[in-house]
């Protein structure tokens, strides 16, 4: 099928290297003619493992092309994709001036009937909304093209994305036609995985439901952690012994730190802010995000605890994304933690290896190491911030023998603290035996 997808941040190059790769025919738009040049000549603006090798095999084939030439992305496809971004507004609702853009550029633009499949997370009700501006559009035109709105949001796991893309869980699409239903299961067709359908104000809120539940588990598993510190309990396995229940799961509920990134808090504030709206408040989602906001704090006051006031003393920061495998820093937690460390009037070296050239556009003062062991040297302390595996493996006798002092501080709980005190460090956890 020949296929259009406008936007090529993150999920739209995902997206668009995925379905190229299972046989259609695709078309990837973005207004930005310098980023377009650089897609075509294989570059990635972004670190995702296994995108950029595929999409240069795609671009060689001539499967998948970028293009900033919209009228003709449109006039070419069948299935006109929208993956632009739906930044917070200050009231925590979703943006949405470039979903309205991209439509209303779409409604200039087409000729024949297309489906409309919007995989922007978006709200509830988007779907009706792209359909007026649709219609606005061709009225102005004095035209009545035939169109499908269809909801069809992305489930992709940054740093894993490639992978959920080729091999979802389920494919979530919201339609209320025949015929789009007939060719989402057509451009679906060569993936095992279950199609789910429904409609797309049910779709919108499955996107939202599933994100804000996610980020209740992080949330819920965080807040007990304290309470673990306190009693004695480990929260390590306490998580694992709930997560045996079939009904519970044991995904998502490692302690640490915080979620961040760009999708559970963007998406958990947008759903409040539907709430509020709506005047029906999400008592237990307003927990989820002040929690959420209160753990980097609540880390700080262990960091605080350890090693004293931070005036003049040393600190390594182990990672700066807020997970691994991406260099996505937005939200992350140790973006929170820098400014109120650098305020106590700590010195700071960091080591992330993907994310250091983001963060040092926002905290050029920090020192940025060679590598990990660069970063230590010297340190009266270090924080563990995002589970790379590369932290994971690093030898820590050299560890103790490098750093000025002996704290070492696992906001991800990723270590065994058994064996880092066996070399000598300070170790502590969140919400372990032993830690506090």
């Amino acid at each position: 099928m020949n296929v259009a997808v406008i936007g090529t941040g993150y999920v739209g190059a995902t997206t668009s290297a995925a379905l190229a790769s299972m046989g259609h025919q695709v078309i990837g738009v973005d207004v930005d003619r310098q980023k377009v040049e650089s897609l075509n000549c294989g570059r990635l603006p972004f670190y995702e493992e296994g995108l950029e090798q595929l999409m240069q095999n795609l671009l060689a084939t001539g499967a998948l092309t970028f293009t900033a030439d919209l009228p003709r992305a449109v006039r070419e496809s069948d299935i006109l994709f929208l993956t632009v971004g739906t930044p917070s507004n200050a009231d925590g609702s979703a943006d949405l001036r470039y979903v309205e853009g991209a439509v209303r550029d779409i409604g200039r633009s087409i000729k024949t009937h297309k489906v409309i499949v919007s995989k922007s997370t978006v709200p509830v009700g988007t779907g009706d909304l792209v359909k007026t501006w649709l219609q606005e559009e061709l009225a102005k035109r004095g035209t009545d093209i035939p169109f499908d709105i269809v909801s069809n949001p992305e489930f992709l796991r940054e740093g894993k994305a490639l992978h959920d893309a080729l091999h979802p869980e389920r494919i979530v699409i919201g339609c209320e036609s025949d015929k789009a239903r007939a060719v989402m299961t057509s451009l679906y067709e060569g993936l095992r995985t279950v199609l789910f359908y429904t409609t797309v104000r049910d779709a919108e809120m499955i996107k939202y439901a599933s994100n804000a539940f996610l980020a209740t588990k992080i949330s819920f598993i965080n807040e007990l952690a304290r309470l673990c510190e306190k009693t004695g309990a480990s929260i390590s396995k306490v998580a694992r012994g709930m997560g045996l229940d079939s009904r519970i799961g044991g995904q998502f509920l490692r302690a640490g730190i915080g979620y961040g990134g760009s999708c559970f808090p963007k998406d958990v504030e947008a759903l409040l802010h539907l709430s509020r709206q709506e005047g029906v408040p999400l008592q237990l989602l307003d927990a989820v995000a002040r929690v959420n906001q209160e753990q980097a704090a609540w880390f700080l006051q262990k960091v605080l605890r350890h090693l004293g006031p931070l005036s003049g003393k040393k600190i390594a920061l182990l990672g700066l994304t807020f997970k691994p495998g991406t260099d996505d820093i937005r939200e992350a937690p140790a973006l929170r933690l820098i400014p109120e460390l650098l305020a106590a009037g700590a010195e700071l070296s960091a080591y992330d290896p993907q994310g250091m050239e983001a963060v040092r556009r926002l905290h050029p003062g920090l020192r940025y190491a060679k590598d990990p062991y660069d970063a230590l040297a010297g340190a009266d302390g270090a924080l563990l911030l995002t589970e790379w595996q590369e932290f994971l493996e690093l030898d820590y006798a050299q560890v103790k023998r490098v750093m000025a002092g002996a704290v070492l501080l696992d906001g991800r709980n990723a270590l065994d603290g058994e064996k880092m005190r066996g070399y000598g460090l300070l170790y502590d956890g969140v919400g372990e035996r032993g830690t506090g």
